[in-house]
């Protein structure tokens, strides 16, 4: 019930806040918030199931906002039928990427996603007949006729939905035998494939759909957004966050990704306005990650029910009882006890007399 009711309260808060946000700059950075929090659950599939620390969902974020713009403005697709497109098209790349990734694991892997989002940097800033390059992608608005306010409140409730997808899906896949298969790979892979589990295909496949909801999300954003740079949408801050945001909330805990994304994104809007001409909000990012390894190394929601647990009343495995309660026990113990023996006596007797009697 306790479960219940947060999760209740939480979509309430969801809800309303495009009438509580006091300015449209307000606003906006809710939908920022919401686009971290479909982010950051999209790599969970992948962090939190297998325990793999990919850094190159920033590659695949910007593949699904560069997929939907291009095929708006070249192909003429409906801005929400291109979503869907982009995000397929996306989840079929990821299939190859997968092979080629998923075959390394530590140190080896995280190198391997760093590597995908700098070639598809380079090759989006130099394919500029088709992507423009450093000039950047205008992407056409789905809602011309919405003023600015009302933009934001749109694409507000859109990022809810595609959010409540997503952890839908993870809630799914963690409690399906698939989900059991992912975890064992996090526990020990060796020991997980040596059982049985199939382990490269359940990466791959998680990894697929990973993508195809990190693509929705940036596919999302650029429909919001309306402007691409590659710069931006290729860069390797943005897997870092991510990973941050993850971290930070829990990456086992269902609501983790979305709680570590309302404490970095509400940070870096922050940090951003008070402090965007200087690099403030990164160094402010790195004492967040160093703090949180560092005391809260399993998340904020793992911490706080480890807390939660510790202030419960202890409970005891002796009974209290008082000592009036305790000499009547010990009376009633010493008054059977004297009369167990001639109850057992004579109960012998007569058993034996009754053998007696059968025997004759």
């Amino acid at each position: 019930m306790l479960q219940v009711t947060a999760i209740v309260l939480l979509a309430v808060a969801v809800l309303a806040f495009p009438s509580l946000a006091p300015n449209p700059y307000v606003l906006s950075a809710g939908v920022v918030v919401l686009n971290y929090a479909v982010l950051s659950t999209a790599w969970n599939f992948v962090g939190g199931f297998t325990g793999y620390m990919s850094l190159g969902h920033g590659a695949l974020a910007g593949l699904g906002g560069y997929g939907t713009a291009l095929l708006v403005t070249k192909a003429g697709l409906p801005s929400f039928v291109a979503l869907v497109a982009a995000a397929l098209l996306v989840a079929a790349l990821a299939v190859p990427i997968g092979f080629a990734a998923l075959r390394v694991r530590g140190a080896s892997f995280v190198i391997v996603s760093i590597a995908l989002v700098l070639i598809l940097l380079l090759v989006f800033q130099s394919w500029a007949s088709l992507t423009g390059g450093s000039r950047g992608l205008v992407v056409p608005r789905p809602f011309p006729d919405l003023l600015r306010p009302e933009h934001h409140r749109a694409f507000y409730y859109l990022f809810a939905g595609l959010l409540a997808l997503t952890l839908l899906a993870w809630w799914a896949i963690d409690r399906s035998r698939f989900g059991l298969g992912l975890k064992a790979i996090r526990e020990d892979e060796d020991k997980a494939e040596a059982l049985g589990t199939p382990t490269f295909a359940y990466k791959l496949v998680v990894f697929v759909v990973s993508a195809g909801f990190t693509a929705l999300g940036g596919g999302l954003y650029a429909l919001w957004f309306g402007d691409l740079d590659p710069v931006f949408q290729f860069s390797i801050l943005t897997g870092s966050y991510l990973v941050l945001m993850a971290l930070l909330g829990g990456v086992r805990n269902l609501f983790g990704p979305v709680v570590g994304a309302l404490v970095v994104g509400i940070g870096l809007e922050y940090f951003k306005v008070e402090f965007g001409d200087t690099q403030l909000h990164l160094v402010a990012t790195g004492v967040l990650l160093a703090l949180v390894v560092l005391f809260m190394p399993d998340g904020v929601l793992p911490a706080i029910g480890s807390l939660l647990g510790r202030l419960r009343p202890a409970q005891s495995s002796i009974r209290e009882v008082t000592a009036a309660e305790l000499r009547a026990q010990r009376a009633a113990v010493g008054d059977t006890a004297g009369r167990e023996p001639v109850d057992a006596t004579a109960g012998t007797a007569g058993g034996r007399a009754k053998s007696t009697e059968e025997r004759s």
